[in-house]
């Protein structure tokens, strides 16, 4: 099988180049950035990706290539893509000079390819005719290269002037400025595809459904015969199949706890239950704790506190249903299973390799636990929030992959189509979807201006075109009229963005008397509401949830 390595300097995309490389066909791995060289040749990758990363190659301490790496690349003749600060180190490496650029370049820019390219060659999809506009990829770098190093040449430049690509074919070493794995990159998949199968001269043999295979495997071996495990099922796509693949893997052993939290969507608790008893055969015990939630949330507005709130708690009520389950089983079960997802662990903080530079969390897609060089976004309730002494070891089968990928998951696995398809919902629920504190009242209030927006979007077959919607509560009130009284109302955001897989969206662009129907109804059904707003940000800038 062939296996393409990643190394990791950071960036916030490098998910995305293995999530990329998945789907054109080849087992992809990351490592740190300043793993060792024995570890690569032990791993015995057929090319080489370079991620970006947030630090400049002429900083003091910036991350580094691998020791030795340049020669055992020459030697096994292994092609190298660098981007964005892969290429940066490539220009350092090879004599070339980088410097801070006179304009930051961060956005869709176009790319200009320049005479005869390996990397572009005649015909490919980023050639236009004179006539056309050039083709658009995203930029995100402050740096540029001022001095291209000896024997490469300069394979594509941005519109406003600056080195967008540069090749040495003879080498085998090729570098991007811009980043090819990300959405807005047009034709980014083909130029990655174009480098491994072409260029490379490599046959895609990975697929999927390897995966599944790979990891009932895996849970097998690391969950020994005899031994428990209790699975955390929040009522959502990515805890309802990992629950299922671990099932088929260990069978009765399994025993799922759904958590009513409380702060849950309209009817979720009724309506995943019955998926769980009557579709899926899951052995689930249902435990309401909306009393606990809300007392423990009484007062804390802090996005981050909440987070980590939901998420203690959380593990104290598995330490209790663990407790019970010693009982029925003999011993309290060892093993803890989540749906815990790539960019849930990307935007959390970070977590160091070990000494040798490899992780300890890496699976067979291809992620390490954590990236050294990033920086945190926010963390997330089955990561961040998680107690330093926690009694249970993590099962995180999906801890590598993205949204979509889960969902394909689910589908081989039987999971039924329509739940498929749901929108994504965070862990720590409406918890997070409330600006400041959160209380009954409000979480009622959201519950319900939330569910008219969703059976909207279903009314009028615009759900399935849209990756996640969402209504948000506002801790503003303002005046309002209504039955020509004043009132002195809550206002609600609604949310709505496309996005293939979670690390960058758009917002969705809704014809304004949709827009003016939602509003009306929110309005006059949602008793504490009398304003309605539309949040019309991207990610980046923003993120998809407010908190």
């Amino acid at each position: 099988m062939k296996k393409i390595l990643i190394l990791d300097y950071g960036s916030q995309y490098t998910q995305l180049i293995a999530r990329r490389v998945r789907e054109i066909g080849f087992y992809s791995f990351v490592f740190p950035g300043d793993t060792s060289l024995a570890r690569i040749k032990e791993f015995g990758p057929s090319a080489i990706i370079l991620s970006g990363g947030p630090n400049s190659v002429y900083d003091p301490g910036a991350p580094q290539l691998p020791e030795g790496l340049l020669d055992f690349q020459a030697e096994m003749k292994l092609p190298i893509l660098g981007i964005c600060y892969g290429l940066q180190l490539l220009v350092q490496a090879f004599g070339g000079e980088v410097k801070p650029g006179l304009k930051r370049e961060y956005g869709r820019m176009g790319v200009i390819p320049e005479g005869r390219s390996v990397l572009f060659p005649a015909g490919s999809h980023f050639i236009t005719h004179d006539s056309e506009p050039a083709r658009q990829v995203w930029m995100s770098h402050g740096d540029e290269t001022a001095k291209l190093p000896r024997d490469f040449i300069l394979a594509a430049k941005s519109t406003s002037g600056a080195v967008a690509a540069i090749e040495d074919p003879e080498r085998k070493l090729f570098a991007l400025q811009f980043h090819p794995e990300v959405t807005h990159s047009e034709n980014g998949i083909d130029l990655l595809r174009h480098f491994l199968c072409t260029v490379a001269g490599l046959t895609p043999d990975w697929s999927m459904g390897n995966f599944i295979e790979e990891e009932i495997a895996r849970i097998k071996a690391k969950v020994p015969e005899g031994a428990h495990v209790i699975c955390a099922l929040s009522g959502g796509v990515d805890s309802t199949v990992a629950a299922t693949l671990v099932h088929q893997a260990i069978g009765d052993r399994l025993h799922c706890v759904f958590v009513d939290t409380g702060l849950l969507r309209y009817e979720e608790g009724n309506r995943v239950m019955k998926l769980f008893t009557d579709q899926l055969h899951l052995p689930v015990t249902r435990v309401n704790a909306e009393a606990r939630y809300l007392e423990e949330l009484a007062g804390v507005t802090d996005p981050e506190k909440k987070r980590k709130i939901i998420g203690g708690l959380f593990i104290k009520i598995f330490d209790e249903e663990a407790a019970k389950l010693e009982k029925v089983v003999g011993h309290i079960p060892e093993y803890l299973v989540q749906g815990t997802l790539y960019p849930d662990v990307i935007e959390s903080s970070p977590a160091p390799s070990s000494a040798d530079g490899t992780s300890g969390g890496a699976s067979s897609t291809g992620a390490s636990g954590g990236a050294k060089h990033s920086h945190t976004i926010k963390s997330h309730h089955n990561v961040g929030g998680l107690p330093k002494d926690l009694r249970f070891k993590l099962v995180e089968p999906f801890r590598d992959l993205f949204k979509d990928e889960v969902r394909e998951i689910g589908r081989k696995l039987g999971v039924p189509e329509d739940f498929i398809r749901r929108h994504p919902f965070p862990g720590p629920g409406l918890g997070v979807r409330i600006v400041g504190e959160v209380t009954r009242e409000r979480c009622d209030i959201l519950r319900a201006a939330d569910e008219v927006f969703i059976s909207m979007l279903k009314d009028e077959g615009l759900y399935e075109k849209i990756w996640q919607a969402m209504g948000v509560f506002l801790p503003i009130r303002s005046v309002g009229v209504q039955g020509d009284g004043r009132t002195h109302d809550y206002c609600i955001a609604l949310r709505a963005v496309t996005s293939v897989d979670g690390m960058t969206a758009d917002w969705y662009h809704f014809e304004s008397k949709f827009l003016a129907r939602v509003s009306s109804r929110i309005c006059n059904e949602v008793r504490g509401v009398n304003r309605v707003v539309y949040d019309i940000s991207s990610k980046p800038p923003a993120t998809i949830e407010w908190e």
